[in-house]
């Protein structure tokens, strides 16, 4: 009887956790999405020097709200999933946060007096402004660190869903009224990005305010708890340190690859002949790849994160068969969904450019850029398996070796080949730190990605899907004639027939397995209509 209620027990446990992953997985998607579309308006209401002054400093928020939101709260998680006395958890969180509290503050002040001479390395002192404001996010990151990781270590994921896409929408909303208002009143394209950034500052403000009741609490327990030798400050700052900082970093690894842009490309631009203006109006056209490489992004790792506590689950009960399976399903499923998404973007980009962005400028960087998507997909996934198996080394070395590769590559490239050379030098430094991650990693993990069978049939679906959406989307174009009307048509065709043809000829060159199938959204149906023809 007392076995029957512990596995009653067990398995509650286990749905909960599977079910508050989920929707930890619905929140991140809601708000990568609200990430990227609000992008698109705002380019078209303050134009690309506007998008530009906006982007030259976004990565800084990005790296920032990234430790906050997603990079800390992973390794806090961890931490205190490790301990099961709540006094001891709660006096471990307590100290994390006042180290993270330091940090913070030694952040900040950096940021602020030193706001002027970062905006000078970006080859325009004027953004020092918005790197002020940006400043502010750093006395955030230990409300939210602390109060997302507590409640994620203790399975309890809805605080941190809750925060995610309050912070999202509050922020969006800011950036978008600012736009509107700047465009109607005609302010600096300055003025404007200092006031866009201020949205940050106000959804963390709303996001903190979710966990006022945790702090409550946690600012009321005993002073004196005695802690263990592997929680004493120096311990737990050296973890935060290693463990914390990679996990962080390799959230990251797309916002740092933009800020090394941040940094070089304008610059660049104006060491290859370009007057300061039309620098900063192109790398405003090449941030526009920005909300796309996000988008495809959120295509490709959506439904694969779906499968990561399965994944947890298998190697924490020791299943090999189970664990191996799910292993090969996720590399699957993101190496597919990636290639997939980036073929059509790639295929329709000039006219995608059109509809987003209002003109087809820089369609060849953006399709070049789009490749990311393949590569920083795989890492993503690669790197969350190791993290599932405790290992950061490799990670780390990976890390360095593709932002090395970026800015050893980046300004050369630019002089060479503008806002191209850009493109392909972020592609080589994300296809760098994919083959140190896949060359260091496990045989399973290779082999899932190299598999003899799926990467030709992959080949096909991919070369059927782009053969059919140039032939429409050429027909279209003849048949239509220009214009952001019909390039709407052509790339809402496109989408649908593309996709149709990568589903109709993976099913037939059966791309994936049965359980890799029904990992997707309807997959089930499409195996019924595929087992009744």
């Amino acid at each position: 009887m007392a076995k029957r209620v512990r596995n009653t027990q067990l398995n509650g446990q286990r749905r909960g956790l599977i079910n508050g992953a989920l929707l930890l997985s619905l929140s991140a998607l809601i708000a990568k999405v609200l990430s990227a579309v609000y992008r698109i308006p705002l380019q078209n209401l303050v134009g690309n020097t506007g998008f530009y002054v906006y982007q030259q400093v976004y990565p800084l928020y990005g790296i920032a709200m990234t430790f906050a939101l997603s990079g800390l709260p992973v390794f806090i998680s961890k931490l205190i999933a490790e301990i099961s006395d709540p006094v001891t958890q709660r006096a471990v969180a307590k100290r994390i946060f006042v180290i993270l509290a330091g940090l913070s503050v030694v952040l900040f002040i950096g940021l602020f007096i030193g706001a002027k001479q970062i905006a000078i390395g970006m080859g325009d002192g004027d953004l020092a402004s918005l790197i002020r404001v940006v400043a502010g996010m750093a006395l955030f990151m230990p409300e939210l660190a602390v109060g997302r990781g507590f409640a994620q270590g203790r399975f309890n994921m809805r605080p941190t869903a809750i925060s995610q896409v309050l912070e999202q929408v509050i922020r969006v909303a800011v950036i978008i009224i600012v736009a509107v208002l700047a465009a109607q009143q005609q302010w600096s394209v300055y003025k404007m990005g200092a006031w866009a950034m201020s949205g940050a500052i106000f959804g963390a403000i709303a996001a903190t305010a979710t966990f006022i009741p945790f702090y409550q609490r946690l600012f009321q327990m005993p002073e004196h708890v005695s802690l263990s030798a592997d929680y004493r400050w120096w311990t737990l700052a050296r973890r935060l340190w290693q463990e914390g900082g990679t996990i962080c970093l390799f959230a990251a690894v797309v916002l740092l690859l933009q800020l090394v842009d941040s940094f070089t490309v304008k610059k660049g631009l104006v060491d290859a002949g370009m007057t300061q203006a039309a620098a900063k109006s192109l790398k405003g056209v090449y941030d526009r790849a920005q909300p796309l490489i996000q988008l495809g992004l959120v295509v490709a790792t959506s439904f694969s994160a779906t499968l990561l506590p399965t994944l947890s689950e298998a190697l924490n009960g020791k299943e090999r068969r189970a664990y191996q399976t799910t292993l090969t399903t996720l590399i699957h499923m993101s190496f597919a969904l990636s290639v997939g998404a980036t073929a059509g973007l790639v295929i329709l980009m000039p006219v995608i450019n059109l509809v987003l962005f209002g003109s087809m400028s820089g369609s060849l960087a953006l399709a070049i850029y789009c490749l990311s998507i393949i590569f920083a997909s795989l890492i993503s996934t690669y790197n969350s398996i190791l993290q599932s198996m405790n290992q950061y080394r490799l990670s780390l070395v990976a890390l360095v070796v593709g932002v090395v590769m970026k800015i050893a590559t980046n300004h050369a490239a630019v002089l060479a080949w503008g806002i191209n050379g850009a493109s392909w030098a972020t592609v080589l430094g994300l296809a760098s730190m994919m083959i140190v991650l896949w060359w260091g990693s496990p045989d399973d993990m290779r082999e899932a990605l190299t598999h003899r069978r799926f990467v030709p049939r992959l080949a096909v679906a991919t070369g059927a899907m782009v053969v059919v959406t140039g032939i429409v989307g050429n027909g279209l174009l003849l048949l239509l004639g220009d214009g952001r009307l019909t390039a709407i048509v052509i790339v809402t065709v496109g989408v649908i027939s593309g996709l149709a043809t990568f589903i109709v000829t993976a099913l037939r060159v059966h791309l994936f397995t049965t359980r890799e199938w029904l990992t997707l959204p309807g997959g089930r149906r499409l195996l019924k209509l595929i087992q009744r023809d």
